[in-house]
């Protein structure tokens, strides 16, 4: 007999109509099944895509500023510590409305991915169980893994959202974190309950900047760490916020804003007050008759001016621990193309072939170069010179050294020439289209013999280089020119790797991110910056992408960058050139797929005017433009 598993069988009956067995379900998601059915929700149809306009979205965000930087912040440091493993992060409003995204580049091009966008709404009455609209309902965390979502087609992810409370009690947003539904991932629903909870309490600091702060807890080693209660009190000691923590160690006494201090803790409050001043750690009985440590986390002003003058506690000073993978290689490198050009990279090297770099200005060639230098593992240096900034009656002087009184103006002392500092390395010759004609010869029979002479010198001396060359001009058509030598040029690109330009790197998002990374460890950027990044042409490549983060970084106060941040930057739409990925070779699907982009190009890319025009979902737009 075959055997059932509990989730077959809740699925059996789900599907079928019968009635749902008993203790195979978590009684919230029974729960939840049950109320979806008497919504009238087919669990094997396709649910409806509710996204609401992005000009609602906006005005969402603004209702409140301060909640959406703290979540941002944590959704950063969320992604940090999960990065690599196929996830989303989001956060929702108290509607159920994804105010935010920040994801993993390939699930955001999967289909669940692309249905998880801002604007899109997660009330269980319209897409059935998840847990974001589960969460809604419980006003607890809560964790949707797999089949357990009633509708048959999100059976391939995960979910677990976690709600964020104000003092009163109210759900004021979500964290959600989706990822495929292959593993439980019971650590990061750990994660996500972390995160809610330091929004919570960053809201009680932030709110709170002219009252003093007061951590506690029955244990003295917990006053550190996410369980401990946080209450926030005037100076005269009226009580203005306690978080949920706090409320479950008090529970039983008056925590309601407006109380007193003397109401909630055994003894007078100026004494407390006297003692917590001096800085140390205070045990103290709450009225119920319990023992607790406290400690002053904050000192408020009476004259604050915004959360800049909290004078400690503050969570704007807690760090981002980036994560990265342990064989970074120092810069991004995940498109398909690239990786095949740099496949044969490490056997060159070993047989110290030239490396020759092409690619537009910003491209990152310099960074390749070095990547080859570490690659060969050669224990001499990596010495770089720009062909180009070199005069041309010094330009082997330079590489070649000379002796002394070699020539007028020449160093008394001789020098030695890049080519013997990198004996044992690496010599990198950037803008290489730009040597003088006149010198091309003299480095071409360099690179036959391996053999430095001086100018002006009589001996010569043998090197061990690993020579590396780069330019963002075609050297094929300079050869057809006159312009360079063809056989310098043969002996040069022995191994060439053609780096790609940024608008047509595979990898784009994960090099935004490695940028703010490197820019702002603490500054979180939405995946709607990202694709607005994505629309821009380019000329100046990552050089220029790095260069239009830190203005919007300056803009944002390094706090976060979203879609809004880029507004002096030129967007060019590019999506009616081609179909997108998942409609390539297939002939039906191209024909609407350039139907659907030509039509966003053509609204100027309103995503909302580009579904009524068509009479699509925004969904649908989405899953053909991003």
């Amino acid at each position: 007999m075959h055997y059932l598993s509990g989730i077959d069988r809740a699925r059996r009956a789900l599907e079928g109509g019968l009635r749902l067995p008993a203790g195979n379900l978590t009684a919230a998601v029974a729960t939840s099944w049950q109320r979806c059915r008497e919504y009238g929700l087919n669990p094997g149809a396709k649910p409806r895509d509710v996204v609401i306009p992005f000009s609602e979205v906006r005005q969402r965000r603004d209702g409140n500023p301060l909640l959406r930087r703290l979540a941002l912040a944590e959704m950063h440091n969320l992604y940090a510590q999960i990065a690599g493993s196929n996830f989303l992060i989001a956060f929702a409003d108290p509607d159920g409305v994804i105010l935010d995204t920040i994801s993993d580049q390939h699930f955001a091009d999967s289909r669940p991915g692309k249905s998880i966008i801002p604007g899109s709404v997660w009330k269980e009455a319209d897409v059935g169980t998840n847990a974001l609209g589960l969460c809604l309902m419980e006003k607890s965390p809560i964790a949707v893994y797999g089949r357990e979502h009633y509708f048959t087609g999100f059976g391939q992810i995960s979910c677990m959202a976690a709600p964020i409370l104000n003092a009163h009690g109210d759900v004021v947003g979500l964290i959600d974190a989706s990822c495929s539904s292959a593993i439980r991932q019971q650590h990061t629903h750990a994660l996500v309950k972390m995160a809610a909870a330091t929004v919570e309490n960053g809201l009680i600091y932030q709110e709170s900047v002219e009252h003093f702060i007061f951590a506690f807890h029955p244990r003295a080693e917990y006053l550190d760490t996410l369980s401990s209660g946080l209450i926030a009190v005037s100076h005269d000691g009226a009580v203005a916020s306690v978080n949920r923590p706090g409320q479950l160690l008090l529970a039983g006494l008056p925590t309601i804003n407006g109380s007193h201090f003397e109401a909630l803790f055994d003894g007078k409050f100026s004494i407390a007050i006297e003692s917590l001043m001096r800085g140390g750690v205070i045990r103290i009985q709450d009225l119920a008759g319990s023992s607790v440590f406290m400690v002053c986390r904050q000192i408020g002003s009476r004259n604050s001016a915004g959360p800049d003058s909290v004078i400690a506690g503050s969570v704007r000073s807690r760090p981002v621990a980036i994560v990265r993978q342990q064989h970074d290689i120092g810069f991004v490198c995940q498109d398909a193309h690239l990786n095949h050009a740099m496949a044969g990279l490490a056997k060159a090297t070993q047989l110290n072939m030239p490396i020759h770099l092409q690619g537009e200005t910003g491209t990152g060639k310099e960074l390749m170069a070095r990547y080859v230098h570490n690659l060969s593992g050669r224990k001499g240096e990596f010495v770089a010179l720009n062909c180009g900034a070199v005069p041309e009656a010094l330009f082997i002087s330079e590489i070649f050294g000379h002796e002394r009184g070699a020539f007028t103006d020449a160093n008394r002392d001789g020098s030695l020439g890049l080519a013997r500092v990198a004996d044992g390395g690496s010599l990198f010759l950037d803008e290489v289209s730009d040597i003088p004609l006149a010198s091309q010869t003299s480095l071409l029979r360099f690179l036959d013999c391996m053999e430095v002479r001086p100018v002006g010198g009589k001996a010569g001396r043998k090197v061990d280089i690993q020579i590396i060359s780069a330019t963002n001009r075609d050297l094929t058509e300079m050869v057809a020119n006159r312009l360079f030598r063809a056989d310098l040029l043969y002996r040069l690109n022995a191994y060439t790797v053609k780096l790609p330009t940024l608008r047509r790197r595979q990898d784009f998002a994960e090099i935004v991110k490695r940028l703010v990374e490197d820019l702002a460890p603490k500054a979180a950027i939405t995946d709607a910056a990202v694709e607005r990044l994505r629309k821009s042409d380019w000329p100046g490549n990552i050089r220029q992408l790095r260069g239009a983060l830190q203005r919007a970084l300056v803009r944002r106060h390094m706090e976060f960058i979203d879609e809004d941040s880029f507004d002096d930057l030129s967007i060019t739409d590019h999506v009616a050139d081609e179909v997108c990925d998942g409609c390539r070779g297939h002939p039906l699907n191209e024909h609407r797929c350039l139907e659907i982009r030509t039509a966003y190009a053509s609204s100027g890319g309103n995503i909302s005017e580009t579904a009524r025009t068509l009479g699509l979902s925004r969904t649908t737009v989405y899953k053909h433009i991003f």
